[in-house]
């Protein structure tokens, strides 16, 4: 500011020089007094374009700095916000956040704050000195500059509405580009392309049509602004050659005069620039802190517990849980919920299709809070643990398997960051963890991808197939080492002869680590020491597989029901790509349990 600001007063000094000039050498005829005063004007202009340089240079570093640094805070406070705000927030609006509206804010601070302050200090001083120049010029220019303030004040209102609605609208469309992307292999599967581009197009037109009203008023403001100085710089014209002529004022006056007019107008002229600006800018900060000033209510508590060496009991505690949109008629998800899971005990959670055991996996390890009653691990509220402790002792492997753009053994190991030294020690026990995962998992085909393990899957693991995804989640769950481990069907996509291995290698895993696993088809449960039965928000029925078979209707029914739905969803997509590089056949056989179903 202070660069720029004495670059923009030495732009008013230089009008003095030349009035000196025309009413000295000039006037006079003394041409060796002009050489002079033409140098100290030359002097003046390096010396503010020296000035304007350096503002440049001053404010790159720290714009990048506050941007960076703001970047880095949304992100972190977009991993610390709990998984119901992501429920609710569409990604392309946390995209255009992180990127097009930090951008924003980094040129306004860099550039428009600093020249809005500067301006306005320049057309006080500037003002001040056309006044001291002559009372009644300066008072002209003044008053007839008194609309754009008006003109500034009536468009500020509908501007800013019209600047939030087209950043939202940015953020919608970059929401529909992302999806598009993301689902590009249904949308060609079912010929859908076209409709895709016709959403998209109506979402681009919307968007046009807010630019376009903000291109009008912005138009609008620019007439006041164009306008305006020039109809004051005619009427000071016409006063000031009438006091020339009454020898009031002299030529070089009339020529100071109008050079100041002349610095003072850019600034005059900026205002509607800037103030678009500011608005522009202060919407994207108001988007910003949408993010930044979201409470996060499953966060760490004061005084946290720690559980050093966990035995791996999981209990849950007369659980009530909605979700928080959700609509009081339709009551509690989970009404009443108690299960207890035995340290090295592994238990199998069936129910129907929208019964809740997904949400109850999500409990155990806080991507919700319950809102009523408790999950404990080793009888402590797992809400008195700090959420990076609790994670540690608890894994999760996903039905939809989501891997990220990195090497599969990153992938793997992700939940093992003390893995990640250049130690040797640490390397070999790093190479040590991954292969073991990778082995329970039956993810070999690792090995033969063109890098081996350290080959980069792509975006979300989308270059793999959906078995191939599964397994290497089910290898992070398995390398992480939990004391309990929550599986949320991880198998689905599995052909039976692989999933048959992937049991037998996990139940070496499963005989000493507590183990909560959702089902979703028969053969499933067969890992399980014991299955809980969930209906109607509440845990029915707990037993033996063969004792709930021998016992309870609604659980023969939810099997049948369950192993019906894999059938049918597997025969509305037959083309849906089955992992087979073992060679392993695809074709469904019957186990023991099955036939139990089947009979």
């Amino acid at each position: 500011m202070v660069a720029s600001l004495s670059a923009m007063l030495i732009a008013l000094v230089i009008p003095q020089v030349l009035e000196q000039i025309v009413d000295g050498p000039l006037a006079d005829g003394d041409a060796s007094a002009i050489w002079p005063l033409t140098l100290l004007v030359f002097g003046l202009g390096v010396l503010e374009a020296v000035l304007y340089a350096v503002r440049r240079i001053l404010v790159i570093g720290p714009g990048t700095r506050v941007e960076a640094r703001m970047r880095n805070a949304l992100y972190a406070k977009l991993q610390d916000l709990p998984v119901s705000f992501h429920d609710r927030w569409p990604s392309g609006q946390l995209l255009s956040r992180a990127v097009s509206d930090l951008g924003l804010i980094r040129r306004w601070l860099s550039f428009g704050f600093v020249l809005l302050v500067v301006n306005v200090i320049v057309i006080v001083v500037g003002a001040a000195v056309l006044i001291s120049m002559n009372w009644l010029l300066g008072l002209i220019f003044l008053v007839c500059s008194l609309p754009l303030w008006w003109a500034g004040y009536r468009f500020e209102g509908r501007y800013s509405e019209m600047t939030r609605l087209s950043q939202d609208q940015s953020g919608d469309l970059a929401t529909a580009v992302e999806e598009s992307v993301h689902g590009i292999r249904v949308l060609k599967a079912f010929g859908r392309g076209k409709h895709a581009l016709g959403t998209f197009r109506a979402r681009a037109e919307r968007l046009r049509s807010t630019e376009i009203e903000k291109a009008r008023l912005d138009a609008n403001i620019w007439v006041w602004i164009m306008v305006v100085p020039a109809v004051a710089t005619a009427l000071c014209l016409v006063v000031a050659v009438w006091l020339a002529a009454n020898g009031q004022l002299s030529v070089g006056q009339v020529v100071a005069f109008f050079a100041t007019a002349a610095a003072v107008a850019w600034p005059i002229e900026s205002v509607g620039f800037l103030l678009a600006f500011a608005l522009d800018a202060r919407t994207a900060t108001d988007r910003f802190f949408d993010i930044m000033d979201e409470p996060n209510r499953v966060g760490d508590p004061e005084r946290p517990v720690s559980v050093e060496r966990p035995r791996g009991e999981l209990a849950f505690n007369d659980v009530h849980f909605r979700y928080q949109d959700s609509p009081d008629r339709f009551g509690d998800l989970l009404d009443g919920v108690d299960l207890v899971l035995e340290p090295g005990e592994t238990m199998a959670l069936v129910g129907l299709t929208g019964s809740g055991k997904t949400t109850m996996t999500a409990l155990a390890t806080r991507l919700y809070d319950v809102t009523g009653g408790s999950v404990t691990l080793d009888g402590v509220d797992v809400r008195a643990l700090t959420r990076e402790e609790l994670r540690r002792h608890i894994a999760m492997a996903f039905e939809d398997a989501t891997l990220f753009s990195a090497s599969v053994r990153e992938n793997v190991l992700l939940g093992r960051p003390e893995l990640a030294g250049d130690d040797p020690g640490t390397r070999a026990e790093a190479q040590r963890v991954l292969e073991e995962a990778l082995r329970i998992a039956q993810a070999g085909f690792a090995y033969d991808l063109p890098d081996g393990v350290d080959t980069t899957v792509g975006e979300e693991g989308m270059s793999l197939s959906g078995g191939q995804r599964q397994r290497l989640a089910l290898a992070r769950a398995v390398a992480a080492a939990p004391a309990v481990l929550v599986l949320d069907d991880p198998l689905s996509a599995l052909d039976v002869a692989t999933e048959e291995r992937v049991e037998a290698e996990l139940r070496q895993v499963l005989a000493t680590t507590t183990a909560l696993i959702v089902a979703h088809r028969p053969s499933t449960v067969a890992l399980a020491d014991r299955v809980a039965l969930l209906e109607d928000g509440r845990i029915t029925r707990v037993g033996t597989h063969s004792e709930l078979m021998r016992e309870s209707e609604h659980y023969r029914f939810v099997l049948s029901s369950l192993e019906e739905e894999r059938r049918d969803r597997e025969a509305a997509d037959p083309h849906e790509p089955r992992p087979h590089d073992d060679g392993a056949s695809a074709e469904p056989v019957l186990d023991g349990t099955q036939e139990e179903v089947a009979s």
